[in-house]
C-alpha cells in the first residue's frame, strides 16, 4: 500500500453540492441520531475515492443497512481515522489544518457528538458544512461547543 494524496477540492466540492440537501445514494439518518457523520464520510469518500470493507475495523457504506459503524457514528469515524492500518484515509489530531479536514464538536464537554468538514479558512477563521444543523462555510466559532478537535487527513492508502 502507499500514500497518496487526498484529492481535498473534490471533498469541498461535494460539501457544497450536497450541504443543503441529500444525496440520494446514501440513506438519510436525520431521523434516527442525525446525518452529520454520514454527510462528512461522503465528503471523505469524494476526496479519498476509496472504502476500506474490513467487517470489523472499516469504514464503507453499501446501504443504510450495510455499513461500518465508522461511517456513521462520530467517535467511530474519529477512532477509524486516526488508527486505520488498512486502505483508505488516515488521519491525526493536529491544529494544522487544511479544505478538507474534520472537525468534531462536545457540546457537554464529554462526549463528542457533531462532525463537520473544513470547506474555508480565511484570516485563522475555519468555516465548515454538516448536515443536521444543514450548513455551508459556517464559521466554527458560532458553534456553542465545550470541546473541539481536528482531525487532518494525511493522505490515503490505496
Amino acid at each position: 500500500m502507499r500514500l497518496e494524496k487526498y484529492d481535498r477540492q473534490k471533498s469541498k466540492e461535494y460539501a457544497q453540492k450536497w450541504a443543503y440537501k441529500r444525496n440520494p445514494q446514501y440513506y438519510n439518518f436525520d431521523s434516527i441520531g442525525g446525518d452529520c457523520t454520514n454527510f462528512i464520510s461522503q465528503c471523505i469518500y469524494a476526496g479519498s475515492g476509496i472504502m476500506n470493507y474490513n467487517k470489523l475495523y472499516g469504514w464503507y457504506y453499501n446501504n443504510a443497512n450495510d455499513k461500518s459503524p465508522s461511517w456513521t457514528g462520530v467517535e467511530f469515524l474519529y477512532n477509524f481515522l486516526i488508527n486505520n492500518n488498512g486502505i483508505g484515509p488516515i488521519g491525526e489530531i493536529s491544529n494544522e489544518i487544511e479544505i478538507g479536514d474534520v472537525v468534531q464538536l462536545s457540546f457537554d464537554g464529554i462526549k463528542f457528538s457533531h462532525s463537520l468538514i473544513v470547506v474555508e479558512i480565511k484570516q485563522s477563521n475555519v468555516f465548515t458544512a454538516s448536515h443536521t444543523l444543514d450548513s455551508y462555510e459556517r464559521n466554527i466559532n458560532s458553534y456553542l461547543y465545550k470541546k473541539i478537535r481536528f482531525i487532518h487527513i494525511k493522505g490515503v492508502k490505496k
